[in-house]
């Protein structure tokens, strides 16, 4: 099985980045771990803080791939165009979010994602992400 983790904007900061709300452990250190827990699964890893950035990777990776676990950051909210392409391709997506979106502030509270996405995993701190893997393997 072959994942790809795709990361928006700001989660580059992850460690450094509102620890309270965060964690203190940087995005690759969890990858090393995630990756020796499903050793089985290839799991691939990209991050950008850009939009655009992120729509090639799901176009590159959307027929080809096994599934895609995104968390979209701040573009959760506020891209047409990353649904849009959520909605072109062939490969599931599972939306994910370390925090709780509904329980922060109220514009996090609508996902322009969702309704496209195989499901939603959100408030589980960075084992959202292996919440997401252990779905793809599930379903598989």
């Amino acid at each position: 099985m072959k994942l790809i983790i795709i990361n928006g904007p700001n989660l580059n900061l992850l460690g450094k980045r509102e620890p309270e709300v965060y964690g203190t452990e940087s995005f690759e250190v969890y990858l090393k771990k995630l990756r020796k827990e499903f050793p089985e699964i290839t799991i691939e890893y990209y991050q950008s803080n850009i939009e655009g950035e992120v729509i090639d990777v799901l176009q590159k990776v959307g027929f080809i791939y096994d599934g895609i676990i995104l968390n979209a950051g701040g573009y959760t909210h506020t891209s047409v165009s990353i649904a849009d392409a959520i909605k072109s391709i062939h490969v599931p997506v599972v939306e994910v979010h370390i925090s709780n979106i509904f329980a922060r502030e109220s514009f996090r509270h609508q996902s322009l994602l969702s309704p496209f996405v195989k499901g939603s995993i959100t408030g589980f701190g960075l084992g959202s992400y292996r919440l997401a893997v252990e779905s793809f393997l599930r379903s598989s």
